[in-house]
């Protein structure tokens, strides 16, 4: 059954009247019937709407209309002739015969085109059934060549030009200059040809107004102002600060703390120093930075004081620095958050609209000491007038003392810190999808920096645009994809991935039932060597597509090549993506989007310092910008493998295998514990491991079918919203006890280190209580049937059948 629709001309589709041409202009058809001058927009058959689009087609249809014209036109000028010729009444008559005639031959040509939109769109529909029944082999032989044009195309040229034109200036979250890169992005999604709009939210941010450190020694009467600013300081670069450290005027002794971790007091309280009153001194180490000063404040310390060692960040002092070499420089000092959690603190759970409800005491988010960064010229000073007990041998790093304190140096330490809202700008491009446009393959990159951000995070910007510009490409050669791709430019991620957090929150329901998976980059390149951190049921995806990318620092190997050989083992070492150090938090533990993170370069010396420029980028992270070409690649390819493919590349077996493996580490953890048990968790390990066996053949069975019609299509979109809501059910409403906006209990951040990822969270946690706070056992078995009911939940999913 067919029938056609008359919509307006707004539509867009063609007009039947402009289908009837003559030369240049459309022909006049004021007498014919109105429905006439309506649009055609397309021809629905079995619920199917298929746009008229066929230019060849149309053509045709012209070609028939002018014959039908040009007859007319002709006959019309012999009328005209007649008519001086005949009296008055003749010439009525053959009038009234001539418009009759006129009128049937415009019904006669209109009815020829309807004929032919109906056929056209009956052979457009056959074709759209014959394709709908293809096997997705053939589709992706026929994608085959635009992801190969894809991965040739990269332009290190381009990355270069837009990464040193995004580090000119400092832009930190909520100042002009981040809103001047949030104008350079938008701009470069719209001119590459993608659909791109910003979304603002009004977040509480964190400003210095004053510091001050002086040094005092009793023993000689004097007094020594320290310098809190950093190397080459200018007044464009905001000074070197902790974000959401409160207010304080404290004077007190100093203790070294190593890197400030628990057991490091531990070790303090055998050697007999107390750290109670005195202010405490950290070196920037393996521990988020908001940790060591809430541990500091557990302990009995008034504030903090953090360092970045020459050991680990100035190649131990002995390699030169930059701009002679890559190291951090003496006098180079770390900005950085202290925050504890993800987004705007005024709105904890949903997002920071212009009239949302703000929380008023959200004091339990910050720590309550204040803290500082300082050089490590300026640690030396500190440190040197320390006595005490001796520096143990581990604890040393490149500087030079001897004693761990107390005393009998005192500093007096001052800091005025201003909360203010603020407008931050999220920045989207949208690609639509043209089978699935309501599934999203989300890729994202955060844009504002604590300096000019050349590494972290522009690196990645840089590589983001790149992604738009091939994108954009891809489209102007005819390529459309399944699903529909979204690239994002968060801001204000170094304050706690505000930016990000805040959109996903607002975005909750819409993000909960369609997202298919997110790709992240944030410090696209930091140095040499591939690194990667994904949820389980990506890691062969990851290791396919880095094998179809050439490595950027070798001639004859590819990406996976270099990383296997990197680390000499059997096979490559993916991380998982607990740890909160970046935009992927929200999807992940607030959403359950199954996730990746990317990057090259382990690490790098001058992070989150005015160091961070793109002289440096330019000279050694990456002279020839090949790494972000290598990087864009890998990211896109992933995204056009998640976006395109019939069958989503997700493996759940790998998925197993982690299980398996965390619930191994339990057994022997509880082995100190009476009563416990994990027969829950291993007997929904069980049912986990059937379906996924059985998703891995219904997988192939459907990606190779290409029969049962419509039915294949909605039994494959039944599959792939399987494979995406298995991840949704690790997640617990719950969520981790004393950690609530945390919902997944696979992975998390560390509740002694939101740096580190755990593996079964809530276990961990209710284990360490019990360890440090004598609670009962019953916690932790309740948290072991927790875990064990969330991979029951995913295993019922996974299968896809009701018990």
């Amino acid at each position: 059954m067919f029938y056609i629709l008359f919509p307006n001309v707004s539509t867009g589709f063609i007009p039947i009247a402009c289908l009837l041409r003559t030369e240049q202009s459309c022909f006049p058809i004021q007498n014919s019937d109105a429905y006439t001058r309506h649009t055609i927009s397309c021809i629905v058959a079995f619920g199917i709407h298929i746009p008229i689009r066929n230019l060849k087609f149309i053509k045709m249809i012209c070609i028939v209309s002018k014959k039908v014209t040009n007859h007319e036109f002709a006959e019309t000028r012999e009328r005209r002739v007649n008519i001086e010729e005949t009296s008055l009444l003749e010439s009525v008559r053959e009038r009234r015969s001539h418009d009759r005639r006129s009128l049937s031959w415009v019904m006669r040509g209109s009815a020829i085109i309807v004929a032919f939109l109906i056929l056209g769109g009956f052979i457009k529909l056959l074709s759209y059934v014959k394709e709908s029944h293809q096997s997705c082999v053939s589709d992706e032989n026929e994608l085959s060549y635009f992801h190969r044009w894809f991965v040739n195309a990269g332009s290190n040229l381009t990355i270069a030009t837009h990464l040193k034109e995004l580090t000119r200036t400092v832009h930190v979250a909520g100042t002009p200059q981040d809103m001047q890169t949030a104008t350079y992005v938008q701009n470069f999604f719209q001119k590459y040809g993608l659909s791109a709009h910003s979304v603002d939210y009004k977040v509480l941010l964190s400003f210095p107004v004053s510091r001050s450190l002086s040094l005092f020694s009793p023993s000689t009467g004097v007094k020594h102002e320290l310098c809190l600013d950093s190397g080459h300081y200018n007044k464009s670069v905001m000074p070197p600060f902790h974000a959401w450290s409160p207010s304080g005027t404290l004077v007190g002794e100093m203790v070294y703390v190593n890197y400030g971790g628990e057991k490091d007091y531990r070790m303090l309280a055998k050697m007999g120093v107390n750290v109670s009153g005195a202010i405490a001194i950290a070196r920037y180490g393996d521990i988020y930075r908001g940790t060591v000063v809430r541990t500091a404040a557990k302990f009995g310390a008034i504030a903090a004081i953090m360092y970045s060692d020459p050991q680990q960040f100035g190649g131990n002092g002995t390699k030169g620095f930059f701009p002679k070499s890559k190291w951090l420089p003496l006098d180079g000092v770390q900005f950085g958050t202290v925050m504890q959690g993800m987004g705007d603190p005024s709105t904890p759970g949903w997002p920071s609209t212009e009239n949302s409800e703000r929380v008023l005491d959200i004091s339990d988010r910050f720590p309550s000491i204040p803290s500082v960064p300082i050089s490590a010229n300026e640690a030396q000073q500190i440190l040197m007038s320390l006595s005490g007990p001796a520096v143990p041998a581990a604890w040393r790093g490149s500087l030079d003392f001897h004693g761990v304190g107390r005393g009998p140096g005192i500093v007096n330490f001052t800091y005025v810190e201003n909360q203010t809202m603020s407008t931050i700008r999220n920045v989207l491009a949208v690609i639509r999808g043209s089978e699935e446009p309501d599934r999203y393959v989300i890729l994202g990159n955060h844009r504002d920096a604590w300096t000019y951000g050349a590494v972290d995070p522009n690196s990645g910007t840089a590589a983001l645009l790149e992604l738009a510009r091939k994108f954009g490409a891809l489209l102007g050669m005819g390529w459309q994809p399944r699903r529909t791709i979204i690239l994002c430019s968060w801001d204000a991620e170094e304050y706690g991935m505000i930016g990000s957090t805040e959109w996903v929150e607002e975005n909750l329901g819409n993000l909960g039932a369609k997202a298919v998976a997110y790709l992240n980059v944030d410090c696209a390149v930091q140095g040499s060597g591939f690194f990667a951190s994904a949820t389980p049921q990506l890691d062969d995806l990851l290791i396919q597509v880095t094998k179809q990318i050439k490595d950027p620092d070798s001639t004859y190997k590819n990406v996976y090549d270099s990383w296997i050989a990197s680390r000499n083992q059997i096979k490559v070492k993916i991380n998982r993506l607990g740890g909160g150090g970046s935009d992927f938090v929200a999807f992940l533990q607030h959403v359950g989007v199954p996730s990746i993170d990317m990057y090259f370069g382990e690490s790098y010396p001058v992070y989150h310092t005015i160091y961070d420029s793109f002289t440096w980028m330019e000279k050694f992270g990456d002279p020839y910008f090949h790494r972000h070409v290598a990087v864009s690649a890998i990211w896109g390819l992933l995204a056009l493998r998640l976006s395109d493919e019939c069958i989503l590349p997700f493996n759940y077996l790998t998925y197993v295998n982690e299980l398996q493996r965390y619930t191994n580490t339990i057994k022997q953890r509880i082995e100190n514990f009476k009563g416990m048990t994990i027969k829950g968790i291993t007997l929904a390990i069980k049912d986990f491991t059937n379906a996924a066996k059985h998703a891995a053949q219904e997988a192939k069975v459907l990606k190779e079918g290409n029969k049962g019609g419509y039915k294949l299509i909605l039994r494959r979109r039944d599959f792939n919203d399987r494979l995406i809501l298995t991840e949704r059910s690790f997640l617990d409403s719950k969520g981790l006890k004393g950690r609530t906006w945390f919902k997944h209990l696979v992975y998390a951040p560390s509740q002694y280190n939101e740096y580190h990822s755990a593996s079964f969270p809530g276990v961990v946690d209710a284990m360490e209580s019990k360890i440090n706070s004598n609670k009962k056992e019953e916690e932790v078995q309740h948290e072991i049937w927790r875990v064990s009911r969330r991979i029951t939940e995913a295993a019922i999913t996974l299968d896809g059948k009701l018990t």
